[in-house]
């Protein structure tokens, strides 16, 4: 999975947040030596996400705990299923357990989230990907859950691609402007994409030879004629409060790709729970 400093550092905020200065329930009923082993296990079907963050966040509170996995990320489970298993330390164990299932709960959600886009498409040859739209410092990880679900990722950061949005085009005068001014000072090795709202834009665009229009908060019958305007110019993205229930009308030929907010902006987290079992 994807772990760098980033997540290292949240993974360090989630659990001084939690803890506090100690755990003083468990404290007061268990001592040092006391041990138990815990068992992950899932409470309803969903797609598995964030299983390495179990043994990130118990190695550091305690790297002598034995952190065993079940299962593999992506993989699509039933309710029921044991995916780890945690021995060592019963105050260890506890101290972890809330944060370790808060990373996986949220993961796999937009994990499960994200598959049931992903079937939706998968014989229209259209890339359902997700945008910005995240948790401020989870951007890694919740884009890698977007990944395990089978859907693509959009930028990472702002650095990765051209994206000229409404912002810019007002800023800046206009969209042939905004698209020659970028054209003319951005790597010659960046595509350019640029948002159109109106049918006037999309013409504006093809005019302005971008490489990608993003065809956003239209009616699936002004996508239509757009892409005949467009005639296989432009790469086409849809966007804007595109649904699940709605995606099926924006599964038009000559969309390329279909951005979806949702995946990870309003997203629920599934249900697993960590058991003591007998040791």
């Amino acid at each position: 999975m994807f772990y760098n400093q980033t997540t290292s550092n949240l993974i360090d905020l989630a659990l001084s947040e939690d803890i506090g200065l100690g755990d003083i329930t468990s404290a007061s009923i268990f001592d040092a030596e006391h041990k138990s082993r815990g068992v992950v296990l899932a409470k309803e079907d969903m797609v598995l996400c964030g299983l390495d963050l179990i043994k990130l966040v118990f190695s550091k509170i305690d790297p002598s705990l034995k952190v065993k996995l079940t299962s593999k990320d992506g993989t699509k489970i039933k309710k029921g299923t044991r995916v780890a298993s945690i021995t060592g330390s019963t105050l260890s164990l506890l101290a972890g357990e809330r944060t370790a299932l808060n990373f996986i709960q949220r993961l796999s959600g937009i994990a499960t989230q994200s598959s049931k886009y992903a079937e939706l498409v998968k014989e229209s040859g259209i890339k359902i990907i997700d945008t910005r739209k995240t948790m401020p410092g989870w951007r890694y990880l919740e884009k890698y859950a977007v990944k395990c679900g089978g859907c693509y990722n959009h930028r990472l950061t702002l650095s990765e691609q051209v994206l000229i949005k409404d912002n810019h085009i007002a800023a800046a005068g206009s969209l042939e402007k905004a698209v020659k001014l970028a054209r003319l000072n951005a790597s010659h090795l960046s595509k350019i994409e640029v948002e159109a709202k109106t049918l006037s834009e999309v013409k504006q665009a093809i005019k302005a030879k971008a490489d990608i229009v993003l065809l956003d908060n239209m009616s699936p019958d002004l996508v239509k004629t757009c892409i005949a305007l467009i005639d296989g110019k432009m790469l086409v993205e849809v966007s804007g409060g595109v649904t699940y229930t709605t995606l099926n009308s924006y599964l038009i030929k000559g969309v390329d790709f279909i951005s979806v907010g949702a995946l990870t902006h309003s997203v629920r987290s599934v249900d697993l729970s960590l058991d003591i079992i007998d040791y």
